[in-house]
């Protein structure tokens, strides 16, 4: 973007959150896997980057999760405006090793927050936000027999931070429950043979250690739509905030059977980059 650009934008609209000091520092929390604010598997109620209500910030990230038998790789940007309303877009690769085969898919997202603050309002930061998912290749999903190649969650989320909560030591929550009719994230297509549930609980918990490393776990339920066994997910992290230009997330992943393969663990590292 050019800087005559950037001055207009920044007459209409406001200031962008270069160095913003309104908020705390690893407050956005990080890089969701489908494009949104929030942990490595789960979004959350906050919203991305650190601008305030009359700044808006950019962001962007890359995570890789390697499995077993799979890997998937997804970057993305984000955008926050006035920290009410959050856009996002993500491109996953889901690479099978052992068919040699790469399946992509798009995820554009919007959230928006509805209530408070995680730190000073009285009750959680109430948020909720949307994924429009689409295939680039549904020919597994077909095969599987999955009905569609685009989908669409919707998700209600709520976060909260007690500060010195645990033994002097900040602690984090987050709970969300979302609407999706995807399979493993609509990599392998929307709806099926089943009738599982689209309601699935996700949660998250985490403790500060110091301002800048955080510790902590994740849950998100998972539907069986094709009948193949489909798990529940679970992580471990560790989050690391240098600065409010960066950030590193490491995780041990179990995201259990996927496509008839069990026992699927393995790590996750992601790094995000805030303007």
């Amino acid at each position: 973007m050019r800087w005559g650009e950037l001055a207009i934008i920044t007459l209409l609209f406001g200031t962008p959150a270069y160095g913003a000091v309104g908020k705390l520092l690893a407050t956005p929390g990080v890089s969701q896997i489908e494009g949104s604010a929030g942990g490595g598997i789960v979004p959350w109620a906050q919203l991305a980057g650190y601008a305030s209500q009359d700044e808006w910030s950019v962001s962007g990230f890359c995570s890789r999760a390697s499995l077993k038998n799979y890997q998937l790789d997804v970057c993305g940007v984000q955008a926050n405006l006035f920290n009410r309303v959050e856009l996002s877009f993500a491109r996953q690769n889901f690479d099978v090793d052992a068919l040699n085969l790469d399946i992509e898919q798009d995820i554009v997202g919007a959230k928006v927050r509805l209530y408070g603050d995680i730190i000073y309002s009285k009750y959680p930061q109430l948020s909720i936000g949307a994924a429009h998912k689409s295939l680039d290749d549904a020919l597994v999903a077909d095969l599987l027999g999955a009905k569609d190649d685009v989908g669409t969650d919707y998700y209600i989320a709520a976060s909260k931070l007690h500060l010195g909560a645990i033994a002097g030591y900040n602690w984090f929550w987050n709970v969300t429950l979302r609407h999706s009719r995807a399979n493993q994230l609509g990599i392998l297509g929307y709806g099926g043979v089943s009738n599982s549930s689209p309601w699935q609980l996700e949660a998250s918990s985490a403790i500060f250690l110091s301002r800048q490393w955080a510790i902590g776990a994740e849950y998100r339920q998972k539907s069986n739509n094709l009948g193949l066994g489909e798990s529940d997910w679970k992580d471990l992290f560790v989050a690391w905030f240098p600065n409010k230009s960066v950030n590193v997330t490491a995780a041990w992943l179990d995201l259990g059977m996927i496509a008839g393969q069990p026992a699927q663990t393995g790590w996750y590292l992601s790094f995000t980059g805030y303007f």
